[in-house]
């Protein structure tokens, strides 16, 4: 366990990941951190903006191309 201490950035507050703790994330600068909350506790993740916008696009083609893929699916 890597235990952090929260520092004032300029009218905010933050903590700075140590090399250690980005390597276990997958992260490095200027990646995108989600927290949720869970049953254990917080949970980190690098978010990945560029598959999300990938399931968007697909998630708005199923919509608008049902049909045609119920067809493609037979």
């Amino acid at each position: 366990m890597t235990r952090l201490k929260i520092r004032k950035v300029g009218n905010s507050l933050g903590v700075v990941l140590p090399k250690d703790v980005l390597g276990m994330l997958g992260a490095s600068e200027g990646d995108a951190v989600s927290f949720a909350r869970t049953a254990h506790g917080i949970m980190v993740s690098v978010s990945d903006e560029e598959g999300e916008k990938l399931r968007e696009m697909a998630a708005d083609v199923m919509k608008r191309r049902r049909k045609a893929l119920r067809v493609l699916a037979r």
